[in-house]
């Protein structure tokens, strides 16, 4: 409550909110990461190595061009 006697109310919230957020993406990515296949796993430990010691651009860098280099499994059971 003292933050908004201060004035700093609004900036306080909207930095706690953004936060979150960015924690919430940043557990989404490393389950996301545990989750998939790569084509091998030298790449999955480097993109788990990146988010941890870079979380901010690591993150953002995995949604961006990591998530493209999961291997997909399609119906019939092939991978790509």
């Amino acid at each position: 409550m003292t933050l908004f006697y201060l004035g700093f109310g609004g900036f306080a919230i909207n930095l706690i909110l953004i936060l979150f957020f960015f924690f919430f993406v940043w557990v989404w990515a490393i389950i996301d990461l545990a989750k998939s296949d790569f084509k091998d796993s030298a790449t999955k430990i480097l993109w788990v190595l990146f988010i941890f010691f870079i979380p901010v651009l690591g993150v953002l860098l995995y949604v961006i061009v990591g998530r493209r280099q999961k291997v997909i499994n399609n119906r019939s059971g092939q991978q790509f």
